[in-house]
């Protein structure tokens, strides 16, 4: 489950019974924070009389699982499971036999660690259940990655099972990764109805046989193999099994219902037992939302959000062997359904909370209307550049940076939707459409040529720079020891407005780039490259950017007739359509994450703003009560966003002021990020407007205190956008900042704002690399 957004507690009365077993991450090392969450997760479980699967995800690389960091991740556990009545599973580092995990693949170091990691836990733990748990072999060896095993290396002579010379399709998908009988006491499969094979996400019914096909026969008519999973490793060896499970429904993508394709794979699940498969001895389905793909797309896998999916379940499993956990009479659980780690305000606490927040909004209003002293802190410059654009810029690239970079810290709290459901990319955006409509605006009317070539030029040099970084990272992937899957590869995490951490599958994004280093180069290569089909993650946007360049002179000649109403109009039905339709005109890499025809509006409402700035502003200024209007729903906003159930860190806080289901409602209905939900656009606007006011008003306070960091950014936005990528490489790989300290972690951040602020003063590698 989602233990940051969820609880036991909750779960149980969605499904009228608790489960019988409860599922945990834990990281090795341990992190700090984690040695609160894990006891309060037991807890939860122990109150409901169930038992708990913590699963065991490995940061540091597996040769460096020894004896030693075993014995330490042993005493950990043994502390924080202190009092816990239930079984413990503890299942380490799974589907390890698939190139998504950062200790997939690599066999003899897998085998190695597994066993020191058993007989730690068996050395610590009172009856440890060890879970050994790769991923259903179907499209084994699925995705390779830059670091694969090579010829004549240990690992790839345990991944040639068949010793031809190749490691492909042939080989075991199981027996490489084994620890052997006496390391496990559980096997455990992770099997789920997912079509979509890592791309885009498709909604299909299962097939009849699809489980069976993933565990195999149940009663095979000749000796086993190593493909038949379930026969080999789970009837054979006289273990229980473990299914991990679930059913994808994405609610963007059309096709079955979502009811349909879970109940007939729930079907399946519970049927299995009873049709041969008796070793299956529990299973743990995957109860969460996630992001696949660059992180924007949710993917449903929950069986009890709906009620009346919730309930085809609660009769299944009453018609079933399986069974569910009893109601405990302990104090534990987080009934309250509270995020571990953080701080819950509820109740009329809440609402004095939310109250105090519009006061002061009210006294922030009235304060340069009412003392003549704050009427000289308003902002006077006449030049030409204006300087509060530049400090919203700022503020965006600030925010940028710190949600990519991605570490557990107190600029969390900040950054991840504080001051609403928006981000910084949605800032970013519009308020590049917003500069270019101040610039080349007064120039479009007479000098059109001159604005082509300059929006052009700047489109190109954009493209280059995108190719630049894209093959700049290609490149350093391939050198040994440098951990670069952070940039080339997305890992589900959950992060963002759908709730926590959810490791799970990660997504390639330089997928066959390696033809490069092949001779010849397919020709179909060399396309996708130039198209920017592969790159990081955090740096896809600059896609979207070049073709707004490109499009940017038509829109600045319509606005210079003054047709601006027709700019907006085409802009609105353009925006309705990619929200309503999911059209993707360019194969980009960027349109998973930012589809242009969606996109354009927050660029176009920009340009408009910028090309009109003068007349806007002399309107609000004679309209105070429209500004009073938007300030009060910025406001709204923030409380609205402060309800969101997930909280990013220990030192995280919420206001419950709307039930949680009612949020999430709300947020997935209106305020979805990838196709700018109504309510995030409403809210960017709105918080850009106030923004701006505030900083009218209250300049040269605010300039003193933040415009000496945020101005420098805002003027150099595309060097800290591109110099953000290889810090983010650099952080990477410092093992200390994977700990998960909240504290280091602030101060790495801190120390590279740092960096970024003095590389911008110094106009470090300003002639090398554009601003």
């Amino acid at each position: 489950m989602d233990w940051a957004a969820d609880s036991a507690a909750r779960y149980a009365q969605r499904l009228g019974k608790p489960a019988a077993v409860y599922a945990h991450e834990l990281s090795l090392p341990v992190r700090e924070q984690e040695k609160t969450f894990i006891p309060q997760f037991l807890d939860q479980a122990g109150s409901a009389n169930a038992d708990a699967l913590i699963t065991v995800n490995p940061r540091i690389p597996l040769e460096q699982v020894d004896r030693e960091a075993s014995a330490g991740l042993a005493r950990d556990i043994k502390a924080m499971a202190e009092g816990f009545k239930g079984r413990l599973f503890i299942r380490f580092a799974p589907d390890m036999n698939a190139g998504w995990t950062a200790w997939g693949q690599k066999p003899v170091e897998y085998v190695g660690a597994f066993r020191a990691v058993t007989a730690a836990m068996r050395g610590e733990l009172e009856e440890p259940i060890m879970v050994w748990s790769p991923f259903q072999g179907r499209g084994y060896p699925f995705g390779k990655t830059p670091d694969e095993a090579q010829p004549g290396s240990p690992d790839f002579a345990a991944l040639d099972t068949n010793s031809d010379g190749a490691w492909n399709p042939e080989d075991s998908a199981y027996a490489p990764y084994y620890p052997g009988d006496d390391a496990v006491d559980w096997v455990g499969l992770a099997a789920f109805h997912d079509d979509s094979a890592g791309g885009p996400p498709v909604n299909t019914l299962p097939a009849a046989d699809g489980l069976s096909r993933m565990l195999g026969p149940a009663e095979p008519g000749q000796a086993a193999t190593d493909t038949d999973f379930y026969a080999s490793y789970a009837a054979a060896r006289g273990k229980p099994l473990l299914l991990e499970t679930g059913a994808l429904y994405s609610p963007a993508s059309g096709g079955p219902a979502e009811a349909d394709i879970k109940s007939a794979w729930l079907r399946q699940v519970l049927a299995a037992p009873a049709a041969g498969y008796s070793s299956i001895r529990a299973v743990v389905w995957n109860e969460r939302v996630e992001q696949r793909a660059s992180g924007e797309v949710a993917i449903d896998w929950r069986l009890t959000a709906d009620p009346g999916t919730a309930g085809v379940l609660a009769a299944a499993l009453d018609e079933s062997r399986f069974l569910t956990g009893t109601a405990g009479t302990g104090e534990g659980g987080n009934a309250a359904g509270g995020a571990p780690g953080g701080r819950t305000v509820s109740g009329g606490w809440a609402w004095l909370a939310a109250a105090a927040a519009l006061a002061l909004a009210a006294v922030v209003w009235v304060l340069p209307f009412r003392w003549a002293t704050a009427q000289k802190w308003a902002y006077a410059d006449e030049n030409a550049r204006d300087r509060r654009v530049d400090m919203l810029r700022g503020m965006a690239i600030l925010f940028v940076v710190v949600n990519h970079v991605g570490l557990t810290s107190l600029f969390q709290l900040l950054t991840q939707e504080t001051i609403g459901a928006v981000s910084g990319a949605e800032f970013f955006v519009l308020l590049s459409g917003a500069v270019l409509g101040v610039v080349y605006g007064p120039r479009v009317t007479d000098n059109i040529g001159d604005v082509v070539d300059k929006t052009t030029a700047r489109s190109w040099k954009l493209y280059v720079t995108a190719l630049t970084v894209v093959m700049a990272v290609f490149v350093i992937s391939l050198i040994p020891r440098i951990q670069s899957s952070v940039l080339t590869a997305f890992t589900d995490q959950g992060t963002g407005g759908a709730g926590s951490a959810a490791a799970g599958r990660s997504y390639d994004m330089y997928s066959d780039v390696e033809g490069l280093l092949q001779f010849p180069v397919p020709a179909w290569l060399i396309p996708k490259i130039l198209l920017l089909e592969f790159g990081p993650w955090q740096f896809n946007i600059m896609g979207l950017y070049v073709v707004l360049l490109l499009l940017s002179p038509l829109i600045l000649w319509a606005l210079s007739r003054r047709l601006v109403w027709l700019v907006l109009l085409v802009s609105a039905a353009l925006y309705t359509v990619g929200a309503l339709f999911r059209i993707r005109l360019l194969p980009s890499q960027f349109e998973d994450s930012f589809p242009l025809l969606v996109w354009q509006v927050l660029f176009v409402l920009g340009m408009a703003a910028g090309y009109h700035r003068r007349p806007l502003v002399a309107w609000f200024a004679r309209h105070r009560g429209v500004l009073a209007l938007c300030a009060a729903l910025t406001v709204a906003f923030a409380l609205f966003a402060s309800s969101n159930p997930y909280l990013s860190n220990a030192y995280d806080f919420r206001l419950a002021l709307l039930p949680d289901a009612l949020h999430q409602a709300l947020y997935s209905g209106y305020f979805g990020r990838t196709y700018l939900g109504a309510g995030r656009l409403l809210n960017v606007v709105l918080v850009v407007i106030t923004a701006y006011t505030l900083l009218t008003a209250y300049w040269k306070l605010l300039e003193r205190s933040l415009g000496w960091f945020l101005i420098p950014l805002g003027q150099a936005t595309l060097y800290v956008f591109i110099i953000h990528v290889f810090l983010i490489l650099a952080l990477a790989n410092i093992p200390a900042l994977k700990l998960g300290n909240i504290w280091l972690n602030t101060g790495a951040y801190v120390l590279v704002l740092a960096l970024v602020w003095t590389m911008v003063k110094t106009k470090f590698l300003f002639r090398i690399i554009p601003r």
